[in-house]
């Protein structure tokens, strides 16, 4: 049977699938699955819910996490190991570190079966930056992060997942928090173009992106980045991403109006999916309603990433780690 993929990634509520969602996945067929805190438990769990997603879809669903290791990582100690927070290790630690760290972090999750993980971060730390992110950046100037956030990108896709760059176009002058406000970015156009644009035009190759909720005034001062045609045609042209762009978090506090408003002029600003994170089941389903299935243009640029996706391979994981470790040793 052929399966044609809706325009939106889904999270579900608890440990397991409940029937209701089973239905709802194999009714809507979302492009993706994400998984977090509240779907985790331990590697037999996860792994049998990664299953079911696949079985409830009748086809191999990307499955997605947030594993950037420090403060926002999914998967913890008892059963997983624990990362120093990504700007930390940049600040003492070569590029090669954050290429082992990507290959980790990409064999712990193929072994769950989870195989897009939401990094890197081409976001540019700054003293004024929001401290939800600031820490997570992978550097204070544009050539750091760019080294770093490669390195991170190709040590994912050396493991076997598909790395997603955000958050596009620049998160790092935000000094509000957008899972509860909407930050306002005053910085002149051509400042931007010349630092925080930059950095993810450099990584503009890369198959997978999620965008920003924020305001920047200088290109259009009435909405945030993910819904805006002015910035989604930026990202496009100027920065020159190419790859499948995601929204972050559709029912984030920075956006107002109903979900079902908010990624609708998210897909019509030009984004290619809706990600949807909070697993409430009345909220997807109506998702399900208004989210098409992929075509043209969308869909030919989901071909190209998941034709990226690599193979299960097999990583010895104590000798990365090892290797790992005498580069963070001393941190």
């Amino acid at each position: 049977m052929s399966f044609r993929a809706r325009a939106v990634i889904f999270g579900c509520a608890g440990l397991r699938l409940t029937d209701a969602e089973r239905a709802l996945f194999a009714r809507a067929q979302p492009w993706g699955a994400i998984l977090f805190g509240r779907n985790i438990e331990t590697p037999e769990q996860v792994t049998a819910l990664t299953s079911e997603l696949r079985d409830a879809t009748g086809r191999d669903l990307p499955i997605l996490i947030d594993q950037e290791g420090g403060r926002v990582q999914r998967l913890r100690p008892p059963h997983w190991r624990d990362w120093m927070p990504a700007l930390d290790q940049c600040a003492r630690a070569p590029a090669q570190a954050m290429h082992l760290r990507g290959q980790i972090i990409a064999g712990e999750l193929r072994a769950l079966g989870i195989d897009v993980n939401c990094a890197p971060l081409a976001d540019i730390a700054r003293p004024e930056t929001h401290a939800i992110l600031r820490n997570r950046c992978y550097g204070t100037t544009l050539e750091t992060v760019v080294a770093n956030a490669r390195a991170m990108a190709e040590g994912l896709l050396a493991g076997g997942v598909l790395p997603v760059l955000k958050h596009i176009p620049g998160h790092g002058r935000a000094t509000l928090d957008s899972h509860l406000a909407l930050p306002v970015v005053e910085t002149p156009h051509a400042e931007l173009s010349e630092t925080d644009f930059a950095a993810f035009a450099a990584l503009s190759a890369l198959p997978l992106g999620m965008t920003a909720h924020l305001v920047f005034r200088a290109i259009d001062s009435d909405c945030p980045a993910t819904l805006s045609q002015r910035m989604i045609g930026l990202i496009r042209d100027e920065i020159g991403f190419g790859g499948l762009l995601m929204t972050d978090d559709i029912s984030m506090q920075a956006l107002s109006g109903p979900v079902t408003a908010r990624a609708g002029a998210a897909l019509a600003a030009g984004c290619d999916l809706v990600l949807h994170c909070n697993g409430d089941l009345a909220e997807m389903t109506a998702l399900a309603e208004i989210c098409p299935v992929l075509q043209g243009d969308a869909m030919a640029r989901s071909d190209r990433a998941l034709a990226m996706r690599p193979a299960t391979q097999e990583t010895d994981l104590a000798a990365l780690v090892d290797a790992y470790q005498k580069f963070v040793r001393s941190v």
